[in-house]
């Protein structure tokens, strides 16, 4: 293998003036000057951990000793056969599965840099990407061939595109006991690109001590697994907090990955079931669905996470009073890799979403981004062992100000340190001089019997600037009909102050969302 190294990322970081300060408190965040996050399988083998689960799959399980084997024959591919070099983006265009999750710590043990891509994709979206990651080379899943084969005629940097199903046979003649490439500690090993919110996605580049960081952090003071449990969720692995959720956190401590055969929460329940799933990673709206369907196959579940949305208090109190677990909520970022506000167990305060996970600390600014102090209410600033770094965006200068990373959240912090949504930045609506929080009207809609899913936007108003419009899913059995309108708005009265009750309601058959599950609020802007 050739000793060049591709400097792309690095000659694409933001300058370190814009970089945000890091933080590395904790003892375990303290990294040698050599480091491969794919060691991480090797620590779990060499532990005697070898025989442990790593993948449950609907016909098999695979051991971290296979899992191990798995991805230095990957690597050897990637590096002898595909002529991958340190520091080259590789596209993995794939579902959750089994090749996926051993190509993405193939492509970090080969000194490459992994760029996960959502299975939904299509040709325009997919060449974006490429074009901004400068993506050399690909592994992509046989079915998904089509839309990365028209994105790459037009895509000048790639240069080799290996199915899934060719990487299986070129995997026939390879040498094992692949050694991890020699890496430093912030050398890139993925760019994760944001799920789009805001309609421009930004490429979010992380180093290999960022993903040790993530599982050193949130999932072992948080979480504390086990290496006897086993993880389920539906985030995708292009989504971090999915990566963080079936891939890293579980091998962070030797534990089993359980990955759904196909998508949908029918499948994900099976999946449980069948595998005996104890902790569970899903958004709000994932988990409404879930209860839909009964918990009965839910019974192994010991722990469950949200995040990606505000978990309404509403969903927590009815997952809690029909399995008796209380969610554990979280706020993460693409930016910042995964949750960095959160809390477990009895700290845990329905509707909050917690403190700062050792590791981080966090501070309210106001609009002149001077630090409030005490209780408050402003724009949320983080500081931990990990951070913004887009890759060649300006918009790096309004993520990190004063080297904080300033998220675009509004959160109100209580006399206890707890963390309270109120909304997003650019979710505050006034109208009439009052400041009203889109998600507070939201929870409000939500707690009525008869409204499936919210979502809530300012229309501009002559009279009053702007007006509250909400976008309510029914339940199957409620009419869609004027008189449902005049209940809702009396229900948001009755809940929250009168003032913020929606004077538009538009019945909608289904909200419009980013392929993680976020909201896309600018979507319902664009159409009103």
């Amino acid at each position: 293998m050739s000793a060049h190294r591709d400097t792309f990322v690095r000659d694409n970081l933001p300058p370190r003036g814009l970089w945000p300060e890091l933080r590395f408190d904790l003892p375990e965040l303290q990294f040698p000057g050599t480091y491969n996050a794919s060691i991480m399988l090797d620590c779990i083998v060499d532990s005697g951990l070898g025989r442990n689960v790593a993948v449950k799959l609907p016909d098999r399980d695979v051991s971290y000793s296979e899992l191990l084997l798995t991805v230095e024959r990957i690597a050897w591919v990637l590096s002898y056969k595909m002529d991958v070099l340190p520091g080259n983006r590789v596209l993995l265009h794939g579902p959750n599965s089994f090749t996926t999750l051993a190509a993405w710590w193939a492509v970090l043990r080969a000194g490459g840099v992994a760029v996960v891509t959502m299975p939904m994709l299509r040709a325009g979206e997919l060449k974006t990407i490429v074009d901004k990651a400068q993506i050399s080379h690909a592994l992509v899943d046989d079915v998904l061939e089509g839309e990365l084969n028209a994105a790459r005629h037009n895509c000048s940097s790639m240069r080799r595109v290996v199915s899934f199903g060719e990487l299986n046979t070129l995997l026939a003649d390879t040498e094992p006991d692949f050694l991890a490439v020699d890496t430093s500690p912030d050398d890139p090993a993925l760019i994760a690109f944001t799920s789009g919110t805001t309609g421009n996605p930004k490429g979010c580049v992380h180093f290999h001590r960022d993903v040790a960081a993530m599982a050193a952090t949130f999932s072992r003071h948080i979480l504390r697994p086990k290496s006897s449990d086993v993880f389920c969720g539906t985030p995708p692995f292009a989504f971090t907090f999915g990566l963080g959720a079936s891939v890293v956190f579980p091998a962070a401590c030797g534990a089993a990955t359980a990955l759904p055969e196909k998508p949908g929460f029918e499948a994900l329940a099976d999946t449980i079931a069948q595998h005996k799933a104890t902790t569970l990673f899903t958004s709000p709206t994932g988990y409404r669905a879930l209860l839909k369907l009964g918990v009965t196959r839910l019974a192994s579940l010991h722990t469950c996470v949200s995040a990606g949305e505000h978990l309404p208090k509403a969903t927590s109190d009815q997952w809690y009073e029909a399995t008796g677990i209380r969610i554990i909520d979280g706020i993460g970022s693409t930016e910042m890799i995964h949750i960095f506000i959160s809390a477990r167990g009895d700290d845990i305060r329905p509707g909050a979403t917690g403190k700062p996970v050792p590791g981080y600390v966090a501070r309210l600014l106001d609009e002149n981004n001077v630090p409030i102090e005490g209780a408050g209410t402003g724009r949320l600033a983080v500081r931990g062992p990990t951070g913004c770094r887009y890759l060649a965006d300006d918009r790096q200068r309004s993520y990190v100000i004063d080297g904080w990373n300033v998220t675009g959240d509004i959160y109100e912090r209580d006399e206890d340190g707890y963390f309270w949504f109120v909304s997003r930045a650019d979710d505050m609506i006034v109208s009439s001089g009052y400041n009203i929080a889109a998600p507070e009207v939201e929870n409000a809609l939500l707690t009525h019997e008869s409204v499936a899913e919210a979502a809530v936007i300012g229309v501009p108003d002559e009279e009053r600037g702007h007006i509250v419009k909400a976008f309510v899913v029914l339940t199957p059995t409620t009419p869609a009909n004027h008189a449902t309108v005049p209940t809702l708005q009396d229900h948001v009265k009755q809940a929250i102050a009168p003032y913020k009750y929606p004077r538009a309601i538009e019945f909608v058959a289904e909200l419009p969302k980013t392929l993680t599950g976020k909201l896309q609020r600018y979507r319902l802007r664009e159409r009103s």
